[in-house]
């Protein structure tokens, strides 16, 4: 892979990071930490359990609909989700409830 190409590839994923990064902050905004510590009005499962879940429906949107334009807010959704499982287990590790 010659370098020029490697440094594309390179500034495409910092450009991913950000765009995924923006859209945690806006829906952490919009929706308060609600990911990491859910209200449990409904479901009682823990942060982590809540974001499995969501994933969940995430995977089976996608396994529905496949991968196109239609469903590509799903894979940021997914990969939102993601970093916040990885949040979510570093909080229960550390006892932060």
């Amino acid at each position: 892979m010659s370098k020029e190409i490697n440094n594309n590839v390179r500034d495409l994923i910092s450009l991913k990071c950000q765009d995924l990064e923006k859209l945690l902050l806006e829906k952490n905004k919009a929706y308060g930490s609600s990911a990491l510590f859910p209200l449990g009005i409904f479901s009682k499962g823990d942060a982590v359990a809540s974001l499995c879940a969501r994933m969940d429906d995430k995977l089976m949107r996608i396994k529905n609909n496949g991968i196109s334009d239609a469903t590509e807010d799903t894979l940021s959704d997914l990969a939102g989700y993601i970093v916040l499982l990885q949040i979510a287990l570093d909080l229960r590790d550390v006892n932060v409830e």
